[in-house]
């Protein structure tokens, strides 16, 4: 059984919803709505969460390398040899170190100056930057699955619209042939031509209404929401948007921050090379029990203490931070590159983008002016096909004319608006 009256009835409702006003129903979609939902629930939006967590217990340990660190070493040992004095002398007894010794200790150490660990802990949040940049650039290539989904489904529900019309006329000249044949007036091909032709037409619009449920389940995926076949889609008014953001330069793409941040971990990354060259400074402490203690001629168990302050400094590295201190500039050169040829590469999709814009706008002119002259030829034809001067296939030839110029200005509008909404997407500007 055919669904064309099903189908009608859905492009009805759609055409009341785009032409309501104020108030919207709850069941309208918009794009920019729709683009939210597909960013909002898409999964890799949790990642942003997990590298915070990630950066935040990385920072943590670096904190924690400044406070003081424990260390425990116990040592048991005996040697075969020992240092003796080949000296005798009258009434002295000179000790001889024990064979066997023992030692325990706890030691602290404290780093108090060591400018890498600043330089690291700014690379870390730089790397968050990035992997925050690179995000939203992911989630911001699901707006063109979104405008295809959605231009796809209002181009059928468009294009349905039209077709919904012509179906009912052509309905009503049926009526009328059937009456005639009825009557002995005219033949049966006459309404078997109609007919046929209307049975054309609702095929036509099964097929519209397939696409558009297709088109209505891949965004309900996208938006992860229920999206009813009863659910319109309203065209989005672009012009205006269009018009003052037309000649802007593209830098509003999340492609340029993540070029940016791509270069502030660079630098980052400079500052830590740079930070390893110069002086580390740590104060250490250790107390010990041992056998023989600090006093190696002792024979006995006892305890000591020591402390001090430790420089460590590597002036010289054999040309090893200049290298890589120049693989860094060459890494930001490279990045330079890549943001050059990607604004080259947008600002010819613009021009593309504008060219289609003002040809579609140029065309719904003209689509108006041929409707307009289509619609009186049509509109003779059907008096003469009245007073059976034409046939009915002469009749559904000029009615079939109308009805292409009427779904060439549906689809233009539709594509009017995909391509504005193409190029804001593609300069960066959100939606209103």
């Amino acid at each position: 059984m055919s669904r064309a009256p099903l189908v009608i009835a859905l492009v009805i409702a759609a055409m009341r919803a785009a032409t309501a006003q104020t108030t919207p129903p709850r069941d309208t979609l918009r794009l920019r709505d729709l683009q939210e939902a597909a960013a909002r629930v898409d999964p890799r939006g949790q990642q942003l969460a997990l590298q915070r967590q990630a950066t935040a217990l990385r920072l943590r340990s670096f904190a924690a390398e400044r406070l003081p660190a424990l260390s425990g070493d116990g040592r048991m040992q005996y040697q075969s040899d020992v240092v003796t004095i080949p000296v005798r002398v009258p009434n002295v007894l000179i000790p001889t170190p024990p064979h066997d010794t023992y030692d325990a200790q706890l030691g602290v150490q404290e780093r108090v100056l060591d400018p890498s660990l600043g330089a690291r802990g700014d690379v870390e949040r730089a790397n968050l930057g990035l992997a925050e940049a690179r995000l939203r650039t992911t989630v911001y290539a699901l707006r063109g699955e979104v405008n295809d989904a959605f231009f796809s489904a209002a181009l059928a529900q468009a294009r349905a619209g039209a077709l919904a019309t012509a179906v009912a006329d052509l309905e009503a000249q049926l009526r009328v042939a059937r009456a005639r044949v009825r009557e002995g007036t005219a033949l049966p091909s006459e309404a078997a031509t109609l007919e046929a032709e209307l049975l054309r037409r609702q095929q036509d619009l099964d097929d519209l209404g397939a696409t558009r449920i297709a088109s209505l389940a891949v965004l309900a995926t996208l938006t992860n929401r229920s999206i009813a076949a009863t659910d319109t889609l309203l065209l989005p008014n672009l012009a205006a948007t269009v018009a003052s953001a037309r000649g802007a330069i593209p830098r509003e793409r999340p492609e340029y921050l993540q070029f940016a941040r791509t270069r502030e971990q660079l630098a980052a990354q400079e500052r830590v090379v740079v930070a390893q060259t110069r002086p580390r400074v740590s104060a250490f402490g250790r107390a010990g029990y041992g056998k023989p203690g600090l006093d190696v001629l002792a024979n006995g168990f006892n305890g000591y203490w020591l402390a001090g302050v430790e420089v460590q400094w590597t002036p010289w590295s054999w040309g090893t931070t200049d290298r890589d201190r120049e693989v860094l500039a060459l890494q930001q050169q490279i990045v330079a590159s890549d943001e050059a040829a990607f604004t080259a590469a947008t600002q010819r999709a613009v021009e593309r983008q504008l060219a289609e814009i003002d040809r579609l706008t140029a065309s719904l002119r003209t689509d108006d002016a041929i409707i307009a002259l289509r619609e009186r030829i049509e509109r003779e034809t059907r008096h003469r096909y009245t007073e059976a001067v034409v046939t009915a296939a002469e009749y559904v030839d000029r009615e079939n004319d109308v009805l292409a110029a009427r779904l060439a200005r549906a689809g233009h509008e539709v594509e009017l608006a995909q391509a504005q909404a193409r190029y804001l997407t593609t300069i960066g500007v959100e939606l209103r």
